[in-house]
Parts: structure tokens; sequence; C-alpha cells
């Protein structure tokens, strides 16, 4: 069994699915992928299929009824993941958003450096957005500054989706009580694995907007995000209570 596994939740990634899964497995040291699709009218699961047969025992599938939300095709893939052995599990987009060739920087930050959750980041030195307007630079900026002053979660990218965990974290991390699915889950995640006490480390990305397909961003998943920090600052003291800390 391979030590690494990137989960790709996709909806309508034909467009992008084969190119970046040829990427991913041309990557050194060796990445298995499992892509969660949620019923895309589009066929990306069919692709998918039909590349198994490619990339036999490194590309496996999980097909889901519809559009049930990114953070529960990441728990579902995480909980895959785990009842596997894999000991460092990825999240990345399937659209070229994430550069797959820093998989192997996220990777590292964890096995060579002794992070416990490396985070691609956009905020950090040394990282960067492209091919974005200024008004969504500075949405996404302003985003962030205000997850960061409400929970001092001590990392300057909270709502980023491309993150390496090694198993130890996912194992403690209690999943079934995530509570959001949207990019609440991605703050989520961090918050609880900083109240438990583990190691996050940045690591400079350059974030590229998607060239092809839809973007999946919608009014419902911002307002789940600006109004999910309240709920994890309220929930603090059970948090603590959890991974008994003082």
């Amino acid at each position: 069994m391979a030590e690494r596994l990137v989960i790709i939740p996709t909806y309508n990634e034909q467009e992008n699915i084969r190119e970046i899964l040829g990427h991913v497995f041309r990557l050194d040291p060796a990445f298995h992928v499992l892509v969660v699709d949620d019923g895309s009218p589009d066929g990306t699961a069919g692709t998918v299929k039909e590349l198994q047969a490619e990339y036999p025992d490194r590309l496996h599938l999980l097909e889901r009824s519809g559009k049930l939300g990114l953070g529960t095709a990441y728990i579902m893939g995480f909980k895959w993941a785990l009842e596997r052995g894999y000991m460092y599990i990825f999240e990345m987009d399937a659209d070229f958003s994430h550069d797959p060739d820093d998989l192997v920087r996220l990777y590292k930050a964890c096995a060579k450096d002794g992070a416990d959750m490396s985070i691609g980041s956009r905020y950090v030195k040394g990282g960067h957005v492209r091919d974005w307007s200024w008004d969504r630079i500075l949405l996404s900026w302003s985003a962030s500054m205000y997850v960061r002053s409400i929970l001092w979660l001590g990392v300057r990218d909270t709502t980023a989706g491309f993150v390496c965990y090694h198993e130890r974290v996912l194992r403690t991390l209690a999943l079934d009580d995530i509570r959001f699915v949207g990019y609440a889950f991605q703050i989520e995640m961090k918050y609880r694995a900083r109240l438990a006490g583990f190691r996050i480390a940045e690591v400079p990305i350059t974030f590229v907007d998607r060239l092809k397909g839809t973007s999946k961003m919608s009014a419902n998943i911002f307002r789940e995000a600006v109004l999910g920090v309240w709920r994890m600052k309220f929930a603090v003291k059970q948090r603590r209570a959890e991974f008994a800390l003082p």
C-alpha cells in the first residue's frame, strides 16, 4: 500500500479530470488518487472508470447520488483512506487551481519537516493568486483576515483547500462531528487540528483561477463560512474539553 493518497471531489469536471489525474500519476514519489464524484451529469465518473484500466491499483472512485457538499465528500474520503492504511492524505481541487507539482512540497513539509498538517497557502511569503480580479482577491484576503481575527488560528490562509494531513490528525479528530460542508469545512478542520495541538505548516503556492468548467462557489457556501466561524468560536470550550486542553 502506498503512503500517499490524494482525494479529489468532483462535480462536472469532465474537462479537467483526465489531465489532472495524468499529472498526479507522473509525480515522484508516487501518489494514489481517490475521486469522490457527486453524480456528475457530464460523465466525470465514467471517465474515471475508463482511466482505472490505465492506472490499476492507483486510481479509486467513490460515487455518490448527488451534490452532497465538499465537506461530506472529504469526510467519506478520509474514512476510506484510514481504513486502507494511508499515512499521508491530501485534499486537492480537480480544476488545476492547485498545481499538482505542489503535492510533493506539501508531503515533504509533513514527512521531512515534521508538520502534522501542511497547507498550500496563498497568503504567506512567496504565495500568490493568479488570474483573479482585484475585488475577488480583496474578498478572499479579507475573509481570511476575518476568520483569523475571530478564531486566532495562527494560519494565514484559513479557507485553503490544498492540504496534506498525517493520518494521526484524522484519527484524532471526530470526523462524524464536523458540522460544515462548504468553505467553512476547511476552516473547521484547521481549527480542530489547532485545538488538538497539532503542528500546522503553510507552504507558499500560486493559486490559479480555473480555465475550464464552472466554479462551485455560491452565496450559501459563503454565508456558511461567515456565520460558521462564530459557531466555532462559541464552541471553543467544548472543543478544549474534548481534547483536554487547558
